[in-house]
Order: structure tokens, then C-alpha cells, then sequence
């Protein structure tokens, strides 16, 4: 029955897992909690970034304010994010944000004294607290490439210099980007390709060859000791409808019939290196699960609309 409602119990299978990437498929749900839990990835799951500097001496080609938005967006390694206060309600330091609870402080003191020019990087923060520092992209093997020497803030000639104070706080990239764990974050519907053989075999070898290679991405292949055409990859459908054209076009409509599952989702996680892939999902499923129970158990209906809009509404049945 159209608009019935039944509750359902989301399922989660792992494809890929690494430190900064994960495939997963996502069962058993529609297409808003999927896009919910995409959306709390990216804006709502918290991490640490630099978001207070004072500079003591600044010498470089750059100005303070472009200095202090580079230190900004460095990556810092937040696992203890989910643990820490908001500066904002950290009553230890009456919301300065400058205490051990809620804030970690970093010094950088750089000065070019040669005549080739100074790299100034990430590497060159220092803090006193060994949980929160810029993320290392060097590889396993310890190799020092150039792409490797951290994040460069700026490069320094003879007789400049660099001293600087940072406080890094916890924040969320509602907020500011510079907070977002997620680099990508993207889901798609998991396709279901159902070829009509019958149909399919009334074509020559020609233009069965012709009919798959009309795919941008390959999905199909042919057989060549049989001759079938079957699917590759479902996967690497993109819905660009081409192969549906290319049959319309040899006068076969209903070659394949390709359709979306709207119950199931393939998504794809990257992050910036600040929280692991696989934590940075169970972090997001965890503020899920945080807003829809302030839903069902706010016993004000106007202040619930007030903070989550549609979607209170919506889980009341209204």
C-alpha cells in the first residue's frame, strides 16, 4: 500500500577496507537514510583543526591571514575527537577554548639561515600532546619524497622567519570545511541488469560486439568461445541509458532492462586521514541514531520542528 510505513532493519556489508578508504553496501533502507547518513560524514561527524593562531614573527612572502588559513586546513589526527568538549561548552575554561579539555596547542619556530630555500611543513608543528598531530602522508616504507615531507605551510628565504602559537579546538564541518573528515563521500544504488536472451539471440556476432562496446564503462562482455553476451560488472553502470539507445537504435527495445534497487546502496568513503574510513561510518551511524531518538522522545512537538524541520515531522507520522 502506497504510503505505508514498516520498520526495517538496515543491513551493512564491508567490500574494501583501508585506513582512509571503504566500499560498503548499505541494505535494507530507502534513499533518505542513506543520504542522511552521507550528509552526517561529511558536515556532522566532529574532528580537531586549528582555529586560533597568533603569530610572533612573520618574515615570509605571505601575510598572517593567509598563514593561519593554510595551518587551518592541515589534517590533525582525531581519534579522541568524539571524547573532547566544544570549546563553546567547556566549562574549565568558561568556553575560552584554551584549556587541556577542550583545546591542544601547537608551536612552530622556523628560521632560514642557508641560501637554498627552507621547506616550512606540517612536520614542523610541535605539541606536547602525542594524540593530535598532523597527519603523516608519508608512505609505510619511510621513503622522504617530496610529497612526503607533510603539508607545506610556506618556504622560507635566507634571514626570514616563522614563529607562531596555535590552539586546534573540536569542530564539525557544519561549521567549516576545514572540520570535514570526509574528502568523498558518495553512494549509488546498486543496479540489477536482466538481459533478454531470447532476444539477444537474434543478433549477429557483429552486433552483439557492437552493442557492448556502445557502453562508456564495462558492464558487458562476450563470451568469445560461446558467443554470450553477460554481465561483467553491474556495478560500472553508470545510467547513461546507452546501451538502451544502441538497442533501440538495431530496432530490439527491451534488449536489457536495467533497473535500480531501491533498497540497496554502494557507497564510497575517502577521508582526509583525520579518522579512519571505518570509524568515521561508525561515528556518523552513532549521530544518526543520536537525532532520531531526540525525535522520538522530545515531548515538544514545536521544538522538535524547530530543530530537525520535515524529518521530526515525518518520524511522528505527521
Amino acid at each position: 500500500m502506497e504510503g505505508k510505513s514498516y520498520q526495517r532493519f538496515p543491513k551493512v556489508k564491508i567490500r574494501e577496507m583501508k585506513d582512509d578508504y571503504l566500499k560498503f553496501e548499505l541494505r535494507d533502507t530507502d534513499a533518505s537514510m542513506a543520504n542522511a547518513l552521507r550528509r552526517i560524514m561529511i558536515a556532522e561527524v566532529p574532528t580537531i583543526a586549528i582555529d586560533l593562531v597568533e603569530i610572533e614573527v612573520n618574515s615570509s612572502v605571505l601575510n598572517d591571514e593567509f598563514i593561519a588559513h593554510r595551518l587551518g586546513l592541515i589534517p590533525l589526527t582525531s581519534d579522541r575527537a568524539m571524547s573532547m568538549r566544544f570549546s563553546r561548552d567547556c566549562d574549565a575554561c568558561d568556553g575560552d577554548g584554551q584549556c587541556e579539555f577542550c583545546s591542544v596547542e601547537f608551536t612552530l619556530r622556523c628560521r632560514c639561515i642557508e641560501d637554498r630555500t627552507l621547506d616550512v611543513t606540517s612536520k614542523d608543528l610541535v605539541t606536547p600532546d602525542h594524540t593530535v598531530v598532523p597527519v603523516d602522508f608519508s608512505d609505510s616504507a619511510g621513503n622522504e619524497s617530496n610529497e612526503n615531507r607533510g603539508v607545506i605551510i610556506v618556504k622560507l628565504r635566507r634571514g626570514q622567519e616563522l614563529r607562531l602559537r596555535a590552539i586546534a579546538r573540536k569542530g564539525i564541518g557544519k561549521d567549516h570545511a576545514k572540520w570535514s573528515p570526509a574528502a568523498t563521500v558518495s553512494f549509488m544504488y546498486e543496479p540489477d541488469i536482466r538481459i533478454n536472451e531470447e532476444l539477444m539471440e537474434t543478433l549477429t556476432l557483429e552486433e552483439k560486439r557492437s552493442w557492448v562496446e556502445s557502453s562508456p564503462t564495462r558492464v558487458f562482455e562476450l563470451d568469445p568461445e560461446t558467443h554470450q553476451v553477460c554481465v561483467y560488472d553491474a556495478e560500472a553502470y553508470t545510467y547513461d541509458d546507452e546501451v538502451i539507445k544502441k538497442a533501440e537504435a538495431m530496432g530490439k527495445p527491451g534488449l536489457v532492462d536495467i533497473t535500480a534497487k531501491e533498497d540497496s546502496f554502494i557507497f564510497t568513503v575517502e577521508t582526509t586521514g583525520a579518522v579512519k574510513a571505518s570509524q568515521l561510518v561508525i561515528h556518523a551511524i552513532e549521530i544518526l541514531k543520536q537525532k532520531l531518538d531526540a525525535v522520538r522522545l522530545s515531548d515538544d512537538t514545536v521544538e522538535a520542528d524547530d530543530q530537525f524541520g520535515e524529518l521530526g515531522a515525518h518520524l511522528r507520522g505527521g
